[in-house]
């Protein structure tokens, strides 16, 4: 897909497991199972699936994944598979080195999307892209350093304050436009100013929506996560976007759905629910 002066492709980093009940909140498992089934232990399986924006000058990487160097405990905890593809293994895959990354648009700091900002060499977290910025929104990076019982198990500090202490971190704030073709969204019903990323020109826009709808079964307006800080700020927030996706015929990506990578979104008298579904970027 070319957008702009962009050209879009995914980057896979990893497969891994969490809670279907805390994926879902109060929506009964008997409705949630039949498109996303649990394992054993009721864990539903996620992708960590980010996007990257290629121009004649520029390497954007939105999100990082869920990065490598987890220990055992973590894995197993998390189901953590990476036999496929991570990271690294996708950006060789298209001969892009980690130097030549130029931007990383962080949605938000949790483990699963910052992940991969940094890695483990001699004992010491170091910068994975070295010659790139990365942008976070700045009250968003203000409660991650400082979260609250409840979420502080997300923030992995070591994933992403090496980025800070390198002088690497820019901050965001509030909605801006980084570029002619890209813009930041803020939302704050999963966790404090996440930033969903607005791809677009004049014939297409796509809308990477972080944690905003995880999985295609997300559209909903009732399928909201249990993890959600402020979950009627997340209802809120999806009445506000769908309408406007719909309208102007945007492309959702998913980052965390296991098929699906992009959609378009329909409105019926019975609700919100995907229209167009893309398995590739096209």
């Amino acid at each position: 897909m070319k957008i702009g002066k962009y050209e879009l492709k995914v980057i896979e980093t990893g497969v891994f497991g969490l809670d279907g009940g805390a994926m879902f909140g109060i929506i009964p498992k008997p409705l949630w199972s039949k498109f996303n089934p649990a394992d054993e232990q009721n864990r539903v399986t996620l992708h960590a699936r980010n996007l990257l924006l290629a121009s004649d000058s520029r390497k954007i990487l939105i999100d990082t994944g869920i990065g490598s160097d987890w220990d055992e405990k973590f894995k197993q905890i998390y189901r953590l598979d990476q036999s496929e593809l991570t990271l690294s293994d996708s950006l060789n895959k298209l001969k892009i080195k980690p130097e030549d990354i130029t931007d990383v648009l962080l949605t938000h700091l949790h483990f699963d999307h910052t992940g991969g900002s940094t890695f483990l060499k001699n004992g010491n977290w170091i910068p994975t892209f070295p010659n790139a910025k990365y942008y976070i929104q700045k009250k968003h990076f203000e409660w991650a350093i400082n979260p609250t019982e409840r979420d502080r198990g997300s923030f992995i500090q070591n994933r992403f304050l090496p980025l800070h202490n390198e002088g690497l971190l820019n901050f965001i704030d509030g909605e801006v436009q980084f570029d002619d073709e890209i813009e930041f969204l803020t939302i704050n019903g999963h966790t404090s100013f996440q930033q969903m990323i607005k791809v677009h020109d004049s014939s297409n826009t796509v809308l990477y929506c972080g944690d905003l709808f995880p999985f295609t079964s997300h559209i909903p307006i009732p399928y909201v996560m249990g993890y959600d800080l402020q979950p009627l700020v997340t209802v809120q927030e999806k009445k506000k976007i769908l309408p406007i996706a719909i309208e102007q015929n945007w492309k959702l990506f998913f980052e965390h759905d296991p098929e699906v990578i992009m959609a378009t979104v329909a409105e019926s008298q019975r609700g919100f629910s995907i229209d167009q579904v893309f398995t590739e970027m096209i």
